[in-house]
């Protein structure tokens, strides 16, 4: 009988000990709780089928195998439509940065960019028509 009730002493013990470390370990989640810093190689925001619609990469420095023009290392932040195309590109490297949004063909362009000493604005139709504005 003594066996017993010490047993059940102990249970009703650890039972109480269990119910403090849970208590003390569960806090909830507050959202307005803020991360100083996120570090990473890239970011890609996804939508709901799983289908990169923004990210923000890193491309390392590279040269270009058709023309043979070399680029330097370049941040970019693309934003993606629902079918994949980068319609707003972001682009920045020690050579300077650019910007440029895409229509609904791959025609239809807006693009402006600091390269070195010189900027320009080009602006291009689907039809071919084409803009090129430098100062």
């Amino acid at each position: 009988m003594k066996n017993q009730r010490l047993l059940a002493v102990l249970t009703l013990t650890n039972l109480g000990l269990l119910i403090l470390l849970l208590q003390s370990h569960v806090r909830p989640v507050l959202a307005n709780t803020v991360a100083p810093v996120i570090r990473g190689r890239a970011l890609e925001i996804v939508d709901e089928q799983g289908r990169v619609r923004a990210s923000i990469k890193v491309q390392p420095a590279e040269t270009f195998a058709p023309t043979g023009v070399k680029y330097a290392e370049t941040v970019v932040l693309r934003l993606i439509d629902a079918d994949g195309r980068p319609e707003v590109k972001i682009a920045a490297s020690v050579q300077g940065g650019g910007l440029s949004f895409v229509g609904d063909s791959d025609t239809t362009q807006v693009k402006l960019g600091a390269h070195g000493a010189e900027s320009s604005l080009q602006l291009t139709n689907q039809d071919g028509r084409q803009e090129l504005v430098k100062p």
